[in-house]
């Protein structure tokens, strides 16, 4: 039998992919999975308005409010236990998490990056900055790539991507709108693959198993 996901989804922003997490989950699209916190080191984000509006436990943690990275990855692991999480989304997160995190959740931890990885990304590599270098490089497609999280940006085993095409007089903000609309369906899709138990992860290598 597959366990549960009890998710923490990080978000720093308006929080619009934990909101289509979110909307899957209710409509049934997703089964054996359920958002118990949200993170983020933004005081103002969206992301937390939204969470207290489902009742769902929203959390504002920073790391500026700890002397160490030890006593901020304490109280991180802390919390996290503390609501029975067993996988993380990162969704518009816009810190590294700790390798002590990393290690905690090996293979239980995910990101949406708006490009095509292993191209465009890495450090610098977030928000409209994607879609810039994506559009100075002439690149005729783009998308967007679920990972596994690892200790370096950008970098863990891909799950899932999804093409769009960039046309001609697409600008920063218009490629951003079409990526965004497709990561809405992308990382609900990949949440639901480990939810039923069908990703196997090897190495640098995802297997998704029928």
């Amino acid at each position: 039998m597959v366990e549960k996901l009890n998710i923490a989804v990080f978000a720093s922003g308006k929080g619009s992919n934990f909101k289509a997490l979110l909307d899957a989950i209710t409509a049934g699209k997703i089964g054996n999975a359920e958002i118990v916190l949200l993170i983020s080191n933004n005081s103002y984000a969206g992301a937390l308005v939204i969470a207290r509006e489902h009742n769902i436990p929203a959390i504002h943690l920073n790391r500026k409010q700890f002397e160490t990275d030890e006593t901020w990855n304490k109280a991180l692991l802390k919390t996290l236990n503390t609501h029975g999480v067993n996988f993380i989304a990162l969704s518009g997160y816009m810190k590294k998490l700790d390798s002590a995190i990393v290690k905690a959740f090996k293979s239980r931890i995910v990101n949406i990056h708006p490009a095509l990885l292993p191209a465009f990304g890495g450090r610098g590599m977030y928000g409209i900055h994607v879609h810039e270098a994506v559009l100075a490089s002439k690149a005729k497609v783009s998308g967007a790539t679920v990972h596994i999280v690892d200790e370096e940006y950008d970098h863990g085993p891909i799950v899932l991507q999804r093409t769009v095409e960039v046309n001609p007089n697409d600008t920063p903000e218009s490629l951003s709108a079409k990526v965004l609309e497709i990561e809405h369906q992308l990382y609900p899709e990949a949440i639901r693959l480990f939810a039923e138990g069908k990703v196997k992860v090897n190495g640098q290598r995802v297997m998704i198993l029928n």
